[in-house]
C-alpha cells in the first residue's frame, strides 16, 4: 500500500516546495485548496491546478470556506481594509486571517482520515515571516495533538512543516535544487495580474530570491 499525505496547498512558493517534496517522497499526494473570498482567489486557484498539472497530482479538493470572510478581521477578505505595505513591523498585521491554519489544518485532518492519510504537509514559516501566530512549531505540535485525540483510535497522522525553520532565501534555493515550479506560484496578497511587489508577502518573496541570488520568475508592477 502506498503511502498518502494531504498537502495543504494555496498557490504560494512555500506551500508548493511542501508539495513537491511530498511527491518527491513518494506520498500519494491528495492536494486541498481552500477559496475563501481572498482578493486573490481566482490567481491563488489557477496556480493551484497548474502545480498540480505540473507535479501529477491528480487527487484534488478545492474546498469553499467563504466563511471566513464572513467572519472577517482581516484585510485579505476584507476591502475596507488595506493591504500594508509599509514593511514588515514587530505587529501582527492585519493580512493575518484569525486562526486560518487552524481552520485549514482541522479540515485536513478530516481529510486525512476519510482517505487513510498518514501526513498532513503545511508550508508553515516562523523563523522569516508575517509573524502570524497559527506559523509557530510550537502551535503545529499542540494541534497534532488534538488532532490524534480527536480521531478514531485506529487512525493517526502527523503534520510535516519541512519549512517551519527555513529563511525565505533557503526556500528559494530548496525549490531550485529540487525542481519546485517557481514559475507558476502567487504569493501577492493584493493583486491577480502582476504582483505589487510591495505587500508583506511580495517583500518576503523578493528579498528571498535576492538573498538567495536568483531571479523572480513571475511578473511584478514595480
Amino acid at each position: 500500500m502506498s503511502k498518502k499525505a494531504v498537502v495543504i496547498m494555496s498557490g504560494g512558493m512555500d506551500s508548493t516546495l511542501c508539495a513537491t517534496i511530498a511527491v518527491n517522497e513518494g506520498y500519494e499526494v491528495i492536494a486541498l485548496h481552500f477559496d475563501y473570498d481572498q482578493r486573490t482567489m481566482k490567481r491563488e486557484k489557477r496556480a493551484f491546478n497548474e502545480i498540480c498539472d505540473k507535479l501529477g497530482i491528480q487527487k484534488r479538493l478545492n474546498l469553499n470556506a467563504n466563511f471566513i470572510a464572513d467572519i472577517g478581521g482581516n484585510s485579505l477578505t476584507d476591502k475596507s481594509l488595506s493591504v500594508p505595505k509599509t514593511g514588515l513591523s514587530d505587529d501582527v498585521p492585519n493580512t493575518y486571517v484569525p486562526f486560518r491554519n487552524g481552520i485549514f489544518i482541522s479540515i485536513a485532518a478530516a481529510v486525512a482520515e476519510k482517505n487513510g492519510a498518514e501526513a498532513i504537509f503545511i508550508g508553515v514559516v516562523e523563523e522569516d515571516s508575517s509573524g502570524y501566530p497559527d506559523c509557530t512549531h510550537e502551535f503545529i505540535e499542540q494541534i497534532n495533538l488534538a488532532i490524534n485525540h480527536g480521531t478514531a483510535p485506529s487512525f493517526k497522522t502527523k503534520i510535516i512543516t519541512p519549512l517551519v525553520n527555513l529563511s525565505k532565501a533557503q526556500i528559494v534555493a530548496k525549490s531550485l535544487e529540487i525542481g519546485s515550479p517557481l514559475e507558476l506560484t502567487w504569493s501577492c496578497y493584493e493583486n491577480e495580474n502582476e504582483a505589487c511587489g510591495l505587500c508583506d508577502s511580495c517583500r518576503l518573496r523578493l528579498n528571498g530570491f535576492e538573498k538567495a541570488g536568483a531571479k523572480d520568475p513571475i511578473k511584478y508592477i514595480s
